[in-house]
């Protein structure tokens, strides 16, 4: 394999909102990028590359890692590269790579023909590892995991070099080729670069660079034994490519100073810059991969895709737009100091989008019964129903109304506070873009629940407004109760109760699961829908009047339709960014 970067001159394919424009908001990692295209540094080119370890599904931080990697790329003329770092077959699948490819493309970017391995690379690391060797700069090390731990010191005090470290150059390139071969099991050596182990960075004092694993690999099978470390890898691999800017999250500064070793003391021909920015954190949420499998792993939540999971995969099932997910990447911003989002702002940004592009429809999730009784049993009609207020291009729809309706069981109490101006006995209420409607009886079973309403109707309001300029204090949503189709609901809250779960679990002393939030989803079954919207496929969104903005399931039928609530109405953010400017 050759030592010079891959040549590929195309930009990386640009989002809706990936152009010169969408930078004008400068932050630190674009003034350092458009400082060395102006001063002509690489030539003039940009490369940067999105590198995640297929060990799990992405995630609402690799949203952000996301945007900044392909929108600095495409906004500086480069291209970005999509590099699976897959150098521990023990934890990583082909279904990780797929479900990968999926969210970056959802996401709104795209990659063309640069899509690397980690492994494509193996031959010509394993050669930088030996040429490492033969400098003297790596050893063979045979302590084990525990003596190797005890022999690297703490934070405070230096650590001390392993017995092995004396080897001699030939005997350590003999054990490395040994190790190669598969001749001793794993954990029996390990490839250490020499550095210094008195280093106050712990992440210098001579590293792991290539250990055992007698283990499959999903794209070279058992032609390896021993893999590569990240740490060793990463550089390497971005070396290979030619990437110009290697971008990445605030947790790799102190590993940077190896990221350079590695590239100075192998001598690559082409010199990659690490920079680094904060990673994105949001309250009530983990975002460990490791954290993450152990969800799906003990059956707290149903898969990676699971709508209360803030993996991409999760989020797209949910009814998040790439739209909204980009533009909370926007508004977030690219910062050099940790901090923590509220998930407030993603839910608002969802809302802002979905609040343009979805649809209205009427969905009743607590039907009760509401029977006009001076209404024709055998008469329908159809009622012209706008799709979207704001927008009349959109159009109408046409929605049946017939003698039963359900209206929602909220709706209506008995004997209403001073405040409650909906349906009540003898009161008047609008049902929209269908008639005024009064109620005159109530309808109860043995144990004196409500089961049943009984009222009337104006003939004279069709469309919902009295001629004579009455006029009524609510409007309720409702849906035929003869075509109206049987649908489950599932509404969602946060995943998690505390909104720190990671450091109120750690303060505990206890497992984070054991923070997870016990309504956190709850199932309506027969809930009430437009039969137009019970045909809609999966991923089909549209806005509940009154109740939310909803995702039709992937595993939804017509016959047994299934919607997800993707956020409810009431928008928090909005409300404290007003009180905030005002």
């Amino acid at each position: 394999m050759s030592d010079t970067p891959h040549s590929h001159d195309t930009p990386s394919s640009p989002t809706a909102d990936a152009s010169p424009s969408a930078s004008a908001a400068q932050d630190f990692i674009r003034e350092i990028v458009a400082a060395d295209v102006a001063a002509g540094l690489n030539g003039g080119r940009v490369v940067t590359r999105f590198p995640p370890e297929p060990n799990g599904y992405l995630h609402i931080g690799h949203a952000k890692a996301l945007c900044v990697d392909f929108g600095v790329a495409n906004e500086f003329g480069g291209h970005c590269n999509l590099r699976f770092d897959d150098t521990n077959p023990v934890k990583e699948d082909v279904e990780y790579v797929d479900a990968i490819r999926d969210d970056v493309r959802w996401l709104g970017f795209d990659w063309d023909d640069r899509e690397y391995y980690a492994s494509d690379y193996y031959a010509q690391l394993y050669d930088y590892a030996e040429q490492l060797v033969r400098k003297g700069l790596a050893y063979v090390d045979s302590l084990s995991a525990d003596e190797m731990r005890a022999y690297r010191g703490t934070l405070t005090e230096p650590g001390r070099n392993s017995p092995s470290r004396d080897r001699s150059i030939d005997e350590n390139l003999d054990l490395f080729r040994r190790m190669r071969a598969g001749e001793f099991p794993d954990g029996a050596h390990v490839l250490r670069a020499k550095i210094d182990m008195a280093s106050p960075n712990m992440n210098m004092r001579d590293p792991v660079l290539y250990r055992i694993r007698h283990a499959a690999h999903h794209r070279t099978g058992t032609t390896w034994c021993i893999y590569p470390m990240y740490d060793y890898a990463h550089p390497l691999s971005d070396a290979i490519e030619g990437v110009t800017h290697s971008l990445c999250s605030l947790e790799y500064v102190d590993h940077r100073p190896l990221y350079d070793w590695c590239i100075d003391e192998v001598g690559t021909p082409w010199r990659p810059r690490q920079y680094e920015f904060a990673r994105l954190n949001l309250n009530y949420t983990v975002m460990s991969k490791r954290k993450l499998l152990q969800l799906v792993a003990q059956g707290h939540v149903d898969g990676w895709d699971d709508p209360r999971m803030p993996t991409l995969a999760g989020l797209r099932r949910r009814g998040y737009t790439p739209e909204a997910i980009r533009g909370f990447c926007a508004r977030v911003g690219v910062a050099k100091k940790e901090n923590i989002i509220d998930i407030g702002l993603l839910e608002h940004c969802v809302r802002e989008d979905l609040n343009v592009r979805a649809p209205r429809t009427m969905a009743v999730l607590r039907p009760l019964k509401l029977v006009l009784t001076n209404y024709p049993d055998d008469q329908v009609e159809l009622m012209t129903v706008p799709n979207h207020p704001q927008q009349p291009e959109v159009g109408t729809r046409q929605v049946p109304f017939s003698r039963e309706v359900f209206i929602e069981r909220d709706d209506f109490l008995e004997d209403p506070p001073k405040k409650f101006f909906r349906l009540a006995p003898g009161r008047e209420v609008r049902l929209r873009s269908g008639y005024l409607v009064t109620c005159t009886e109530v309808i109860k079973d043995a144990a004196g629940e409500v089961v049943e309403l009984r009222g009337v109707y104006d003939p004279a309001t069709r469309g919902g407004d009295a001629p004579d300029g009455r006029k009524v204090k609510a409007t309720l949503h409702w849906v035929s109760a003869r075509h109206a189709v049987p649908a489950t609901v599932r509404l969602y809250d946060r995943l998690f109760s505390d909104p720190d779960p990671d450091g109120a679990a750690e303060q505990a002393q206890v497992d984070v699961t054991a923070l997870l939030n016990p309504q956190s989803l709850a199932v309506l079954e027969g809930c009430r829908v437009e039969a137009s919207v019970a045909a809609a496929p999966g991923g089909t969104r549209f806005q509940f009047e009154r109740q939310g903005y909803f995702c039709a399931d992937p595993s939804s039928t017509p016959t047994a339709p299934v919607f997800n609530r993707t956020v409810s109405l009431k928008d928090s953010w909005a409300r404290l960014t007003a009180r905030d400017d005002a």
